[in-house]
């Protein structure tokens, strides 16, 4: 009978590229100026990402297009979002006792806390990500566009949807 080995190793690889986007824009429009500049057609994904604390849960949005020719999958995230939850507020009066809504921020990455969005482009074969960042650096609504590296990143569990 012949055994076979599995080497976990293998899945430990990083396929896919992280770039930090830092911008005041919206979700739709930041996804608008990149369909521009970049040749991709990105569109809001029903699937959004789910995420639990304490407080409560919320969803980032999420914007996908998959490149079938070239074998690319890209996403646009959302890194802020707030969880709106109760806080039960006890005074010493006797007419006080009431509960106040409380709005907590909450990161997907939360090591990378300034950033607004993540673009996530996953992809077996080699990209030119100095072209990709160069494109993006060209909308003017962009205040500062880069890639993080992925082994820094502590919450990687966040990006697997």
């Amino acid at each position: 009978m012949a055994l076979h080995k599995l080497d976990l190793d293998e899945f430990n690889e990083v396929d896919y590229y992280l770039i930090a986007i830092h911008t005041s824009l919206e979700d739709y429009r930041l996804a608008y100026f990149i369909n521009q500049h970049l040749p991709i057609n990105l569109s809001k994904s029903k699937a959004e990402i789910l995420i639990r604390i304490k407080l409560g849960e919320t969803q980032f949005s999420r914007f996908h297009f998959d490149d079938e020719d070239n074998l690319i999958s890209w996403n646009l995230i959302q890194n802020k979002n707030e969880v709106i939850g109760k806080k039960e507020i006890t005074n010493q009066d006797l007419f006080s006792n009431n509960s106040q809504e409380v709005a907590t921020k909450v990161f997907l990455l939360p090591e990378l806390k300034k950033v607004d969005y993540f673009l996530k482009i996953e992809s077996d074969t080699n990209l030119q990500i100095t072209d990709i960042i160069k494109k993006l650096k060209t909308i003017k609504s962009l205040t500062t566009v880069y890639v993080v590296e992925t082994e820094t990143i502590k919450s990687k569990n966040n990006l697997i949807f």
